[in-house]
């Protein structure tokens, strides 16, 4: 009897971990539903939906290299560098400029992936280079300039309505399907989980470890991309020094949040998009009740701590 007394708090705090998030957002959809007005409006729904799915998209990514035991600083330049693009190339089509825009994507993943996988470089201080200089270049790309974009087929992704839904929700969704198989239903999910794991074991193994991580960060710069070019689709311009700006943040915060350990090992893919989703429902609920920016800023940085503490307290059992 005394034992099972005794287990009883760290079965709670296994399931606070596994399920913490999704909890927490049914309580503060209830919460919005009886005291924020208008939040069940289909205006205000579409408008969290979209605002999320870059965000979504990013974390995906980040989630990827979370689960290798990395981190990837540059995904808000890698951002901006495609927003900068996109506009170059729409004279060429819109396909050419996607494409371009997703080249760069794969080229600043290569050089990430690379420097930690080949050179030994700790992944913040191998992506930290590319999180000031890939936003510099984006800058000098753009002339430093807001350019409008006006191609019909590209902002229909940013604002067309497909069966009821934003464009960019679905595209969202499709990732995130596309991410959740990738981990948890091919070889590379199971050999990038492995190496987050336990890379040195990994490596004994003799399994591609190299070739696994520079994949990871090419994959996370593309989802980057694709963030960039849904941003510049959605707001209908192409603003170098403003498109995915902290957005990196709002990333690892969602993966955190979601139950996916900073030491690696492990991709919590819906887990992600929930803590997406939470750290979306925190700042439209305060941004509803009139809080300080200061108060939002407080409360996302109390909810990391406890996402980090649980985390921390189910790795160490």
């Amino acid at each position: 009897m005394t034992t099972a007394v005794l287990s009883r708090p760290k079965i709670d705090k296994t399931w606070l971990s596994q399920y913490g998030v999704y909890l927490a957002v049914v309580l503060l959809v209830l919460y919005n539903i009886f005291f924020t007005p208008y939040f069940l409006t289909w205006s205000n729904l579409r408008i969290q939906l979209i605002q999320v799915a870059p965000i979504v998209i990013v974390a995906l990514g980040m989630a990827l290299v979370i689960g290798t035991e990395g981190i990837d600083l540059s995904v808000g330049s890698v951002m901006a560098l495609a927003a900068a693009l996109i506009p170059l190339y729409l004279g060429y089509g819109v396909i050419a400029a996607v494409l371009v825009s997703l080249l760069a994507g794969v080229a600043v993943g290569l050089i990430n992936g690379v420097l930690v996988a080949r050179v030994g470089l700790q992944p913040i201080v191998a992506t930290l280079a590319l999180f000031v200089g890939g936003r510099g270049l984006a800058v000098v790309i753009s002339e430093g300039k807001l350019k409008d974009v006006r191609n019909a087929d590209l902002l229909y992704l940013g604002s067309g309505d497909l069966l009821g839904l934003p464009v960019l929700v679905w595209v969202a969704a499709v990732l995130v399907l596309a991410v959740a198989f990738l981990v948890r239903r091919t070889v590379f999910g199971r050999r990038l989980l492995a190496i987050g794991g336990n890379r040195r074991a990994t490596e004994l193994a003799g399994l591609p470890v190299t070739r696994v991580l520079i994949t990871v960060y090419v994959l996370c710069a593309v989802l980057a991309s694709i963030a960039g070019l849904l941003s510049v689709a959605r707001i209908q311009s192409s603003d170098a020094s403003a498109v995915g700006l902290l957005i990196e943040l709002s990333a690892i915060t969602a993966v955190v949040v979601g139950g996916t350990p900073l030491t690696g090992g492990k991709v919590r893919v819906l887990g992600t998009v929930a803590g997406a989703l939470l750290m979306q429902l925190v700042i439209a609920t305060m941004i509803k009740h009139d809080l300080q920016p200061s108060t939002t800023e407080m409360v996302q940085a109390v909810i990391i701590l406890i996402a980090v503490y649980v985390a921390r307290e189910r790795k160490t059992r």
